[in-house]
């Protein structure tokens, strides 16, 4: 229950509206539904005994109007009316239906959404921490389940529990006693089911949950690795990984789907001998058939009606049970805050015109690991170029990542012009700052779309992206190419070579026209005389352009104002390149 009210509180404004609008068509259709029902009694009667009929005081309105003057004349129009009730009851039904399914599947859609923006808006230490595949499986897998596994049962659930108040409320009125009977019976029968079941659906529910991340995992590390699972002939052991993780998830939605239907044939067997029964008794109590034959019809209707219904609501609360795993995850990832994304980069605005300035940094990623950073202290002056060189793993990219705002600092501090920055005011940071990794991103997308990544197709700034290409080295092939700007890279840039991909990288963080351009191993990929031509270009991009530098290649940090060396105590050193190196040579 208490997952049901944090889903409800997850919804927008206008799918709570559209949901109690939904309440009313349910009862609406239930109405129709027992009055379908409820129309079988006259018609049965008006044809087994239509003298009864033509003299019962309701009816005597619709013979006045019809002018009927016979009770044979009652048959046609009572049977007319029945069959009328009964197509508007199936229109309504339907229509029903209709809306059900697909407010489940809006509904389905806000939430995906809401998980997916969620998860984009989670600082960096979040995404470290997490498994990628756990949280695709969660926005993509996970939500499909609590679709069909939670909402749309849940939906399903009050319609029934509706439809199922009224047929019993028709049926008391009717006999009391069979009604009971019947109702007492069922329920009596599901309650067992309910208490045999619920344990292999939860147990169900989590082996779904744990298996759907197995699956996507499986999923990505093999086709994400196709160049070395090719090369080694490993394609066997990938394939036995996601057998692994596939085969109990299939086993237990299998489960599921059978401990959900199955009841429904054990109660239309037991429906039938308990209607049988029900005519016997009755036709020894009754001399004249004919009295009893419409009662029995409307009871066999209403129960024929009813065993449906609450199949449904027994199958609605083992679709919850079985997909409460599943459902907890996705309440945990809607849970997860996204203040990053609320607070704009033009609500808190950060100017850079002086300096970035740390100050008795230290950090490390939690309690548990060691440190990674130790009381660094550096300055970089606005329009200055600062090389940044350390043996692997001492924290260059660690603290180039502080920089940017993407992790906090431990102890001390990071200020631009004084001010710090936070996760209140890091966004606005970030609007300054370009950063161009080792290892550069691609989307199947063409060279223009990779240069201005994420930015609309339309919003395009083409003369931009042909001055950033030239910038970058990269324009005259790109210029010789077939499609030029408009030719497909292919997944993660798969038909480009590692020198291509970086010169593209450095075109995207050009065509931000940011005022800090950070290097993370950028140019590792580019011979020398490519590397000189792209550094030289940067160089004569103003003095209003802070340029920070992470190489091992030494010559690269050589036109660096100065240099800042990672020692192996976690401390740095700072000084010109020619001290730096030769201390470094030391």
């Amino acid at each position: 229950m208490y997952n049901l009210k944090e889903l409800w509180k997850s919804l927008r404004t206008i799918r709570k509206q559209q949901f109690l609008l939904l309440v009313v068509l349910m009862i609406t259709a239930s109405l129709l539904e027992v009055v379908s029902i409820g129309a079988v009694l006259p018609f049965l009667a008006a044809i087994t005994a239509p003298e009864e009929v033509y003299q019962y005081p309701l009816v005597q309105p619709l013979i006045k109007f019809l002018e009927i003057t016979r009770p044979d004349q009652i048959a046609l129009p009572m049977t007319i009316l029945f069959i009328i009730a009964a197509l508007f009851a199936g229109l309504v039904r339907l229509l029903l239906l209709y809306v059900m399914t697909r407010l489940s599947f809006a509904t389905g859609a806000d939430l995906s959404i809401d998980i997916y923006q969620r998860t984009l808006c989670q600082g960096y230490a979040y995404h470290l921490e997490r498994n990628s595949s756990e949280v695709i499986s969660g926005i993509v897998t996970k939500t499909n389940i609590v679709i069909n596994g939670v909402i749309l049962p849940i939906i399903n659930l009050i319609s029934s529990i509706i439809l199922t108040i009224g047929i019993m409320s028709l049926l008391f009125f009717i006999n009391m006693k069979i009604a009971l009977s019947l109702f007492v019976g069922f329920g009596f029968i599901y309650l067992l089911i309910v208490r045999y079941t619920r344990l292999h659906l939860k147990k169900n529910s989590q082996c779904i949950a744990s298996q759907s991340t197995l699956v996507v995992k499986a999923l990505q590390e093999g086709l994400g690795g196709i160049r070395d699972v090719l090369i080694d002939g490993t394609q066997k052991f990938y394939c036995q990984i996601y057998r692994n993780a596939d085969l109990p998830l299939r086993r237990a939605m299998g489960d599921n789907q059978f401990i959900t239907g199955s009841p429904r044939y054990v109660l239309e067997a037991i429906g039938i001998v308990l209607i049988a029964t029900l005519s016997y008794v009755m036709s020894l109590q009754n001399d004249n058939i004919s009295t009893f034959i419409p009662t029995l019809g409307v009871l066999a209707l209403g129960a024929q009606k009813l065993l449906p219904s609450l199949q449904q609501v027994y199958r609605a609360y083992s679709s919850i049970k079985g997909s409460s795993a599943s459902f907890e995850d996705i309440l945990n990832l809607l849970n997860k805050r996204s203040s990053d994304c609320t607070n704009s980069r033009e609500g808190l605005p950060v100017n850079f015109k002086n300096q970035i300035s740390i100050e008795n940094l230290n950090f490390r990623h939690n309690d548990e690991m060691p440190w990674v950073l130790k009381n660094i202290n550096l300055k970089i002056n606005k329009g200055s170029c600062i090389g940044i060189m350390g043996e692997t793993g001492c924290g260059k990219s660690t603290l180039v990542d502080i920089i940017i705002g993407l992790l906090y600092p431990v102890n001390g501090r990071l200020t631009v012009d004084g001010k710090v920055i936070n996760s209140q005011n890091s966004s606005s940071w970030q609007s300054h700052v370009a950063h161009v990794p080792q290892n550069i991103y691609l989307s199947d997308g063409t060279i223009e779309e990779n240069i201005a990544f994420g930015t609309l197709k339309q919003q395009i700034d083409h003369d931009r992206v042909k001055l950033v290409a030239k910038q970058a080295q990269i324009s005259d092939l790109v210029q010789k190419w077939e499609k030029g700007y408009q030719t497909i890279v292919g997944e993660r840039g798969a038909r480009l070579s590692g020198g291509q991909r970086q010169r593209i990288g450095i075109a995207r963080a050009l065509y931000k026209n940011s005022d800090v351009l950070i290097f993370d191993e950028a140019t590792s990929a580019l011979d020398s005389l490519t590397e000189r031509a792209v550094m030289k270009a940067i160089r004569n991009l103003g003095k209003e352009v802070t340029i920070i530098i992470i190489a091992h290649r030494l010559t690269t940090l050589k036109e660096c104002d100065s240099v800042v060396r990672f020692n192996s105590d976690h401390t740095i050193s700072v000084g010109s390149y020619d001290n730096i190196v030769l201390l470094n040579d030391n």
